[in-house]
């Protein structure tokens, strides 16, 4: 019965790759995390909304690159030498996997988290930036936001994201 207990706890832990945006600290589940790139310009994609940075190629994939920050509300964000590009696998719609760019001010670490610790996002009214989240962890340093990758980067997002057209 102990031996439950313990794998238990195990499936309760999660790690997940922490990152910046301006004052603010947000987290992805590292699993999906495919590499993590320093900026580089994409190549840009006419009539694409304001935080999609364009595409790059990356060893034959074509993957578009979102600005975070920009799709956050952060004000023209300036690209440094800390600017990097995570490159994260989201799950489609139809069971398929897509592979985004999400740029960020920078890395922080990896935390393990327990979902115990994790507390739900806010009911702020309809909609709004709460879909997006998985949850929140409170740590010494503060608050940290954990992302939900498929509803951050939906299949509208995505498909608007490498055709320049959105279905609504």
């Amino acid at each position: 019965m102990h031996e439950n207990r313990s794998a238990a706890n195990i499936s309760n832990k999660g790690q997940y790759l922490s990152f910046r945006i301006g004052d603010d600290d947000y987290a992805v589940d590292i699993l999906r995390v495919q590499e993590i790139r320093g900026w580089e310009k994409a190549r840009e994609i006419p009539d694409s909304r304001d935080y999609v940075k364009g595409v790059l190629d990356m060893r034959g994939t074509i993957v578009p690159i979102i600005d975070l920050r920009i799709r956050f509300g952060q004000p023209a964000p300036a690209y440094s030498t800390t600017t990097v590009v995570i490159v994260v696998a989201v799950e489609k719609e139809d069971g398929g996997r897509q592979l985004v760019g999400a740029v960020v001010d920078s890395v922080s670490d990896v935390l393990d988290v327990d979902t115990s610790n994790m507390k739900p996002p806010p009911r702020m009214g309809r909609g709004g930036a709460q879909k997006y989240l998985r949850g929140m962890v409170s740590l010494e340093r503060g608050m940290v936001v954990l992302l939900d990758l498929d509803r951050l980067f939906g299949s509208i997002e995505l498909d608007y994201a490498s055709d320049g057209t959105e279905d609504e």
